[in-house]
């Protein structure tokens, strides 16, 4: 059960016997508990949609005070709603249409009187059929939130945002679960989006820990091969002869010379005569 009051004016998506009883309950009240149930006025009309891409729904202008409302009409006498609602709404919007679902009721106050105006969804055919009657100027096929600007009444407006998402979903051809049958699988469904943003994040944790554990290997891999780059390095330069240095008083080695005479460090000075008479002999053994 759900009641939206604005003003005084309720808007209810329960069963229309409900709706009437409980209203008139309310107003026996208001009255000091007279009789007012017999004097319900029973009336009926329809949320009726067409477009096959888009939904459009249907609002009439009325002529005698110009207001844009939804389609509907007063209950002849003995006349079912049904049959009620459907016959207002051809001679309002000049249209065949097929019964659907029952959508809800407004209630209201008119001229002192509680009237009851129940609703249904109905699918409309493309092209009209009928003429509209002397009391609706004009009709126009606009979309949800166009239909609801348009139309002159708050509580019009009100029931439209409230049944209008479900009269369009049932225009795409949907089979509707009932309401008690749609929150089980609404609850449903909030479940599984749960269990899989769960899983989702239980993988992000995984990988997050992976990569973590790859990066530190790679990190200990590095620091491994550092310390033994080191370790040679440091070896190297252990085996490598120091080189002198001059300010400490060190002399650096001196290659061997090609010439065994100039490698004695004290060897005697040589004359000019002596050299001359060394030259003579190898050239006469030479010529031996």
């Amino acid at each position: 059960m759900q009641w939206l009051s604005h003003s005084g004016v309720y808007i209810s998506l329960i069963s229309p016997r409900k709706i009437a009883k409980r209203f008139a309950r309310q107003l026996a009240g208001e009255h000091g508990g007279g009789n007012v149930a017999g004097k319900t006025i029973q009336a009926a009309g329809g949320i009726v949609v067409r477009g096959a891409k888009r939904a459009l729904f249907a609002v009439v202008q009325r002529s005698k005070d110009d207001h844009w409302v939804l389609p509907r009409g007063k209950l002849k006498r003995d006349e079912n709603p049904v049959a009620a609602a459907r016959r207002e709404v051809v001679e309002e919007t000049g249209h065949r249409v097929t019964v659907n679902e029952f959508l809800g009721a407004i209630t209201y106050r008119a001229g002192g009187r509680p009237k009851v105006v129940e609703f249904w969804q109905m699918q409309a055919e493309d092209e009209p059929s009928h003429e509209l009657m002397a009391d609706i100027v004009a009709v126009e096929w606009l979309p949800l939130k166009a239909a609801v600007r348009r139309l002159s009444y708050q509580l019009e407006k009100l029931f439209l945002i409230n049944v209008g998402p479900r009269a369009a979903q049932h225009r795409r051809g949907r089979k509707l679960p009932p309401r008690s049958a749609s929150k089980k699988a609404g609850k449903k469904a909030t479940a599984k989006a749960r269990k899989r943003t769960a899983k989702k994040s239980k993988g992000k944790i995984k990988s997050k820990a992976a990569s973590n554990t790859i990066a530190v290997k790679t990190k200990h891999k590095g620091n491994k091969g550092k310390k033994q780059a080191s370790a040679r390095a440091r070896r190297a330069v252990a085996h490598k002869p120091r080189t002198p240095q001059r300010h400490l008083g060190i002399a650096k080695p001196v290659s061997a010379p090609a010439n065994p005479i100039a490698a004695k460090p004290h060897a005697k000075p040589v004359s000019a005569a002596e050299r001359k008479g060394i030259l003579q002999r190898m050239l006469g053994r030479l010529g031996a």
